[in-house]
């Protein structure tokens, strides 16, 4: 197996600057993913379309991510990863000015789709992280890459959320596509050359990943808790605006990306969350991260009409979020060197349609049952979770061989 390799040839290593570059880089392209969420609103108002149909877009980008990482994470086994690193962060640059440009729906959808597609870096830089890190810091790195990326997903809608207000949501996708281009190159530079661990013909990779799910009983798990976790994260944040904008609060895109800052907790915890999975199991960590988010959905449904109920409850259900992620992605990397990104496939595959179901009910059910009808998209969710996590894949009934 080949290693991966510094620019002076020397065996690179998970060291602390290059840990902060991956993280960082993790950070500022999954904000790809998530700028258009406080923007609905606005979108709507450009197109003349209800705020449900705007909330397309959002589905639009995640179903287009759910495919980039089926069809073109894989790759990360099989070609060199800086070079598909930086081709994909150029990409979504592309589309990014794509999208900001678009005259109508329709074209929105479209660029967004393609935007989700080529937003795949961080879903590269966690397998790299893994293959860097010596086992007994594997969880802690992880973690601390993973912090970078959760912080980019909150600060992203605060950025939106705010340039959007001041200037309209298409200077949200024109600043962030000559930024997303600037970073391609950086990273050609920086990031240290890492060879293909597998020389298997690009078919053989896609048509390894079912074995995989058959074969590996945590995998299962984990892509099933995952998908679940993300959804209930997907339902509140893309209604949230929807929410904000009712004569109850008279809020808008810029509030609704503020509330962004109330989830950085889960972002400066996810070291923490990495080295607990280290010490007393991944598993244990995720159940800590159901309990949470499953918690938000009780304070939003109660009191999610107030503002501080509303912060409470972004609060656990960020932690909540986070841990899950965090702890599912040290239990799987753990499981095979030389087929990290399949295994990685697997998993944010099944996280990210998750994303995309929680998303699209949560903007149908708004429209027919409003805030109740959130809270039941993303609370339904959060119960099968629980159901998941503690009885039907519970070790003692026999659903997985990892320790509780």
């Amino acid at each position: 197996m080949e290693k991966t390799t510094a620019s002076d040839g020397r065996e690179a290593a998970a060291t602390k600057p290059l840990l902060f570059l991956l993280a960082a880089t993790c950070a500022a392209t999954v904000a790809n993913l998530y700028y258009i969420q406080p923007l609905l609103s606005q979108v709507a108002d450009t197109f003349r379309v209800s705020d449900s149909r705007a909330g397309a877009a959002a589905t639009a980008t995640q179903l287009g991510y759910a495919l980039g990482l089926f069809f073109l994470v894989p790759l990360g086994d099989r070609v060199e990863r800086r070079g598909l690193i930086t081709k994909t962060t150029f990409f979504s640059g592309i589309f990014l000015f794509a999208a900001g440009s678009a005259t109508s729906l329709p074209l929105l959808l479209a660029s967004s789709f393609a935007l989700g597609l080529s937003t795949i870096v961080p879903q590269l830089i966690v397998p790299l992280t893994a293959h860097l890190s010596k086992p007994e810091d594997r969880g802690g790195n992880i973690g601390f890459v993973m912090s970078g990326l959760l912080i980019g997903i909150l600060l992203s809608r605060v950025f939106s959320g705010f340039l959007g207000d001041a200037f309209g949501w298409r200077s949200v996708f024109h600043t962030m596509s000559a930024a997303m281009l600037a970073l391609a190159l950086l990273l050609r530079f920086l990031l240290p050359a890492s060879p293909a661990q597998t020389n298997e013909p690009y078919r053989r990779l896609l048509a390894s990943l079912r074995p995989l799910v058959r074969t590996q009983p945590v995998l299962r798990e984990s892509a099933v808790n995952g998908f679940l976790m993300f959804g209930a994260f997907s339902a509140f944040w893309t209604s949230l605006v929807f929410l904000l904008r009712t004569p109850a609060f008279g809020m808008g895109s810029r509030e609704a990306g503020l509330f962004g800052l109330a989830g950085i907790g889960g972002a400066l915890i996810a070291p923490l969350v990495g080295r607990l999975a280290d010490r007393k199991g991944a598993r244990f960590s995720v159940g800590i991260g159901v309990l949470l988010s499953a918690s938000a959905y009780v304070v939003f449904l109660f009191s999610g009409r107030s503002i501080a109920g509303l912060i409470v409850g972004v609060v656990l259900l960020d932690l909540g979020n986070q841990s899950g992620q965090v702890s599912n992605q040290t239990r799987i990397q753990a499981l095979s060197d030389e087929m990290r990104s399949r295994i990685n496939t697997v998993f944010m595959v099944s996280y990210f349609i998750g994303g995309s179901v929680g998303t699209s009910l949560s903007a149908a059910l708004w429209g027919m049952m409003g805030w109740n009808g959130v809270c039941l998209a993303g609370g339904g969710m959060m119960l099968l979770a629980i159901l998941f996590h503690f009885v039907v894949y519970h070790p003692r009934s026999g659903g997985t061989d990892e320790p509780a």
